[in-house]
C-alpha cells in the first residue's frame, strides 16, 4: 500500500536526519497532516502508528474527530484561525500552530475551558503571501499575551517560501530556532517556548537538523 511505504519511507528518513543532527527521536513529534483526506487514509496512518493529526479547516477537523475518538489522538490545528470560528474548535483541540494576533489570543482566552497549548507563527521570511508575527515584533507581541491565561505559549511555528534553496531553508529554520531560544530565555511562565513547528513535506530534512521539535507532514504520506 502506497501510504505504509511513504510512512516506511519518511520514517527512514526522519530516523537519518536525527541521527545527522546527534539528536534522539524523543525530541521529535511527526503531525501527519489530513486535511482534504479521508476518512480512509487517515486510518492507515493512525494504523501504522501515528498518533499526531492536523488540520486546517474546523469542518475538516469536526469531521475526523466524529469517526476518531480515540484518546490517543493529539489534535492539532494548523491553518489560520479566525477569530469568529474559535468557538467551534478551541476546546477540541491539543494544540495551535497559528496564533499570529491579540484579538485571537483575546477570543481564546474567552473560550477556552483550560489553557491551550499555541505556537506563535513568525514570518520569519520577510513573505507578504504568509500570516505571522514579524521576527523584530515577537518579543513585544509575546509579553503582550501575559494577560490572557488560558494562552500558554509552547513556542515558534514557521512556513518557509516553497521555492528556498538548501541554503536558505537552513537559514530560516535557524532563525526560527534561535528566536525560539530567546524567549525560553525570558523563563516566562505564560511563554515558556521550549518547542518549534517548522518543517513540511518538501523541507523537513532541513528543519530537523535545525532543532524542530514538531513537522507537519502531508502531501508525503499520499504521494503515488
Amino acid at each position: 500500500m502506497t501510504i505504509i511505504s511513504n510512512c516506511q519511507k519518511i520514517e527512514s528518513q526522519i530516523k537519518d536526519n536525527l541521527t545527522a543532527a546527534n539528536r534522539n527521536s524523543e525530541e521529535l513529534n511527526c503531525v501527519a497532516v489530513t486535511k482534504q483526506r479521508t476518512i480512509e487514509e487517515m486510518d492507515a496512518l493512525y494504523r501504522y502508528g501515528h498518533r499526531h493529526f492536523g488540520e486546517n479547516r474546523p469542518e475538516g477537523l469536526l469531521e475526523k474527530q466524529a469517526v476518531f475518538s480515540q484518546s490517543d489522538i493529539k489534535w492539532h490545528y494548523i491553518g489560520s484561525l479566525q477569530t469568529r470560528k474559535v468557538k467551534q474548535i478551541i476546546n477540541k483541540i491539543d494544540y495551535l500552530h497559528s496564533l499570529d494576533r491579540e484579538s485571537l489570543a483575546k477570543e481564546i482566552d474567552k473560550r477556552a475551558e483550560k489553557p491551550v497549548a499555541c505556537f506563535v507563527q513568525v514570518n520569519v521570511s520577510g513573505e507578504t503571501s504568509k500570516h505571522g508575527v514579524s521576527p523584530s515584533d515577537l518579543e513585544k507581541f509575546i509579553e503582550q499575551l501575559s494577560v490572557y491565561p488560558n494562552v500558554l505559549i509552547i513556542g515558534l511555528m514557521t512556513m518557509a517560501p516553497i521555492e528556498a534553496t538548501e541554503g536558505e531553508l537552513h537559514g530560516y529554520f535557524k532563525k526560527l530556532k534561535d528566536l525560539q531560544e530567546k524567549i525560553a530565555e525570558k523563563r516566562w511562565a505564560y511563554a515558556p517556548c521550549t518547542e518549534t513547528s517548522m518543517g513540511m513535506s518538501g523541507d523537513y530534512p532541513y528543519a530537523i537538523q535545525e532543532g524542530a521539535t514538531f513537522i507537519r507532514i502531508g502531501s508525503a504520506f499520499f504521494s503515488e
